[in-house]
């Protein structure tokens, strides 16, 4: 198994969510008494192109986050009501309250976390652009409650462990090579680990271009690999997988596998197995699906032992694979040579720069 191309570095800018369902061609949500004045409707020969706008807005982000947001909002204007307060248009004094009650549980429920607290807030700021009434997050009673909470409550971030490729060859040995559901997790694994892929990007796969709406990419299978293109915030990249020496631990090998049992021809290339573990269902599987196969995984296969089950369980999830690249770049270029069957000079020559590279961001991450 074999990475041979350049990843992106973790994009953490705020992604901009579609737009909502009942916000109609004017910016303002239909039938609710909380929106403008309503714009004139648009002409007739118009409304294809309306249409149109309305999907490049959704391929501006991905559902999770269009689910995140329209949640958030909901959120808020639930809180904004108790309160006999109005959402809009957007007051800092009120959107400062209302951040104040999410950090000390307040608003519904326990407290939320400050990530949650600053997603909640982009949230607030985005539909409240879409129906033409910006809010100002730099005003003082939004900034600097935010800087309040962040002082007080944030925590510093839970990393994942990284799993190693000894950690995966035992991980593999733990699925069931002859059912259609081990063969597909084999497959998920064994590409994230080797092209360094975000959960979402896993489950994003289509078999070929323009296949699906939601498609974060797809994959082109070769003789000396695949070739994976992605489609990711800042544009598209391209990740070449190569075939490792042992058909056992190879990536390409376990997509083949996966795209011939499964008799797939179109469409999302991980979806789910249906009729007790007998067929294929027509459905992309959920991000989600692979931090539960990780953990799974990494539990069964006794992944560091040393550790109470308890606290194992917190220590892996998808990015666990992300990782684990990256780990890897830092392992004797041998050593992985004999765990996974990289034989290629050439291969071995990537891995190095890809190793410098990761040495380089770290010293600048760290100021020196």
């Amino acid at each position: 198994m074999s990475q041979i191309s350049e990843q992106n570095p973790e994009n953490h800018a705020q992604p901009s969510p579609a737009l909502p369902d009942d916000i109609g061609a004017g910016g303002a949500p239909a039938g609710s008494s909380l929106s403008p004045a309503a714009s004139p409707p648009l002409p007739a020969h118009l409304q294809d192109l309306t249409d149109r706008a309305r999907g490049y807005v959704e391929a501006a982000s991905s559902a999770n986050t269009r689910k995140a947001y329209a949640s958030d909002w909901k959120h808020f204007t639930a809180w904004c009501r108790r309160q006999n307060l109005s959402p809009l248009p957007p007051e800092p004094q009120v959107v400062g309250l209302y951040i104040t009650a999410c950090a000390s549980g307040g608003a519904i429920g326990k407290p939320n976390s400050v990530s949650t607290i600053e997603r909640r807030l982009s949230a607030i700021g985005w539909h409240c652009a879409q129906r033409g009434m910006p809010l100002d997050r730099k005003d003082r009673h939004i900034a600097t409650v935010l800087a309040g909470i962040r002082n007080r409550h944030a925590a510093p971030p839970r990393q994942k462990e990284a799993i190693l490729p000894e950690d995966l060859i035992a991980m593999l040995e733990t699925l069931d090579r002859g059912s259609l559901r081990g063969i597909r997790d084999r497959a998920m694994l064994l590409i994230g680990f080797a092209g360094g892929l975000r959960r979402s990007e896993i489950t994003g796969l289509d078999l070929g271009r323009d296949q699906t709406e939601d498609s974060r990419g797809w994959i082109e299978i070769f003789d000396k690999g695949v070739l994976v293109t992605l489609r990711g915030k800042t544009g598209w990249r391209e990740v070449e997988i190569g075939r490792g020496s042992s058909d056992a631990t190879c990536p390409v090998v376990a997509l083949e596998s996966w795209i011939g049992f499964a008799k797939l021809a179109r469409g999302p290339l991980f979806r789910r197995v249906t009729g007790k573990g007998k067929s294929v269902g027509p459905d992309r599987l959920n991000d989600q699906e692979i931090a539960r196969l990780v953990k799974k995984t990494a539990l069964a296969a006794g992944v560091r032992g040393d550790l109470s089950e308890a606290e194992r369980g917190r220590k892996f999830a998808g990015h666990s694979l992300r990782a684990g690249l990256a780990s890897s770049a830092e392992v004797d270029e041998r050593h992985v040579q004999k765990q996974l069957g990289h034989a290629s000079a050439e291969m071995t020559r990537r891995y190095q720069r890809r190793r410098d590279r990761f040495r380089v961001n770290l010293t600048k991450a760290a100021g020196l």
